[in-house]
């Protein structure tokens, strides 16, 4: 079994981020030789995320507002109190925390003829939920 290992370090200038990197891991796939097997691709940051889905503008910006609504927005709910516990401690990221367990930090694909087996409208992406500073995301495809 063969192994190829990459990362890849984003600093974002927002906050928060979708960026498409589909691209990136088909060229990795491709460097790595191998034709069937995995591929892992795993955030190295509790305030990111990589998953899978649609490329498409309006449901990323669905997906901020979903995040941002009841679920993780960055001001924890009234009954609560003004902000988040985690936040209490000295840190400002306690739902980009929620976020990272919401969406996700890692997706592995299948790898079958050398080639990412995707569905028609599946795309990789990272999810940056407390960005404008260095993160990385690491990338092991595993296989024959």
């Amino acid at each position: 079994m063969k192994s190829h290992t990459e990362y890849r370090t984003f600093n974002t200038d927002k906050q928060q981020e979708i960026i498409h990197i589909t691209p990136w891991v088909e060229d990795e796939v491709s460097k790595s030789g191998i034709q069937e097997g995995f591929c892992l691709v795993s955030a190295m940051h509790i305030t990111a995320s990589v998953f899978v889905n649609d490329n498409e503008s309006g449901l990323h910006q669905d997906i901020l507002d979903w995040l941002d609504g009841d679920l993780a927005p960055w001001q924890a709910h009234p009954a609560r109190g003004d902000d988040y516990l985690h936040n209490r401690t000295g840190e400002d990221n306690g739902a980009a925390h929620l976020r990272n367990l919401t969406v996700g930090h890692e997706v592995i694909i299948p790898v079958t003829g050398g080639e990412l087996d995707l569905g028609p409208w599946q795309r990789v992406f990272y999810g940056e939920w407390d960005g404008r500073r260095p993160k990385r995301i690491v990338l092991k495809i595993m296989g024959e």
